[in-house]
């Protein structure tokens, strides 16, 4: 009879979870790739092709390869934000690209220390509200998604192999999404689905690695490779795994950078990336004695897909001063060499040490 009962109960639960799950609306955001070079958090790696894999010169080294860190013996704050054209976009773009970063919406900040950086990123930030009509029904559609990214990274290497280096990223996320759609019936909004208010948890890990002989550098990272969200009410996802490899030759003041990044266990989106630096340093003496180190780059570069045509390459141009322990970088992207559709990245750094 115990048997019975305990049977009858666990019978019951499963169907009041099962007519639950049945009673809750789709989770409106079909993919969770945000690794993609158009989000790149850099200004500097921005204006040099959109991967930056293999050169340490760079605050924001742990987002691309935590494994340049490895050779920093200082420390800095340093922050980005991002400006862009608006641009009209559809529900249907938006849960596409659950990536996406929205108008003056971007800001990262980082704290590098020896061999190890600390770092806060709103990896999604995304708000769209529109009223349209579908025959002879009218719609209304709210959509917000925020997804922020508080990351640790850490470098080491071996006394016994010198020219290798490894990282590690480990990121901890947390977000939530808010989404109603209506329809008027007469004067009065009826909703058409439930409203989804749902917190996400989640966790993930990079591992980077480089390789210097001479004036070469290897880098290789792969991206979000254990990786989990929870949603409060939804099953729970994986986070778009990517991988990205690099090859940089260092000159006396300037250096060739190559590197490709593609999407593991999905769909193939492979990228090719390019990328120049050029460096005019030099130093000027006071009237009392001290120094001031200065410097200027310029950096270029592109990216593509397949190099099918102008409209299908993203160019990059950037450029930085650096004054002693002051740092200010700027960077600009866009396809098909439309102005009007570009974005332009600016960071500022300060080294305390």
């Amino acid at each position: 009879m115990k048997k019975l009962v305990i049977s009858l109960i666990i019978l019951l639960l499963a169907n009041a979870v099962l007519l639950f799950a049945q009673a809750l609306p789709a989770l409106p955001i079909q993919e969770y790739d945000y690794h993609i070079p158009a989000n790149n958090v850099s200004a500097i790696t921005m204006g040099m092709g959109g991967i930056n894999l293999t050169n340490a010169a760079d605050y924001f080294i742990s987002y691309d390869n935590p494994a340049l860190l490895v050779n920093n013996n200082g420390t800095a704050v340093a922050t980005s934000f991002r400006l862009t054209n608006g641009s009209e976009m559809s529900y249907a773009d938006l849960i596409k690209v659950s990536n996406l970063l929205r108008d003056k919406q971007f800001m990262y900040y980082t704290l590098i220390t020896k061999n190890s950086a600390w770092s806060y990123h709103p990896v999604a930030s995304t708000n769209f509200s529109e009223i349209y009509t579908a025959g002879d029904v009218t719609y209304s559609e709210y959509y917000d998604y925020q997804l922020d990214k508080a990351q640790m990274s850490i470098a080491a290497k071996d006394d016994k192999y010198p020219g290798l280096a490894g990282g590690l990223n480990v990121k901890y996320l947390t977000g939530r999404l808010v989404y109603l759609k209506q329809k008027r019936v007469g004067s009065n909004w009826v909703n058409v689905e439930s409203l989804i208010d749902d917190k996400v948890k989640g966790a993930s890990a990079d591992i980077g690695l480089t390789w210097t002989e001479d004036r070469m550098v290897w880098g290789a990272c792969f991206y979000d490779v254990l990786s989990r969200l929870w949603w409060e009410n939804y099953s729970s996802k994986s986070l778009q795994r990517r991988a990205s490899l690099g090859f940089q030759y260092q000159g006396d003041n300037y250096a060739l950078l190559l590197s490709t990044q593609g999407r593991l266990s999905s769909s193939p989106e492979t990228t090719y990336h390019l990328g120049f630096v050029k460096n005019w340093s030099w130093s000027r003496s006071s009237s009392s004695g001290k120094s001031s180190d200065q410097n200027i780059v310029l950096r270029a570069g592109i990216y593509s897909k397949d190099f099918n045509g102008t409209g299908n390459i993203n160019y990059t141009l950037g450029s930085g001063y650096n004054f002693n322990m002051f740092r200010i970088d700027f960077a600009m992207t866009n396809d098909g060499i439309r102005l009007r559709d570009s974005q332009y990245l600016f960071s500022v750094g300060v080294g305390i040490q």
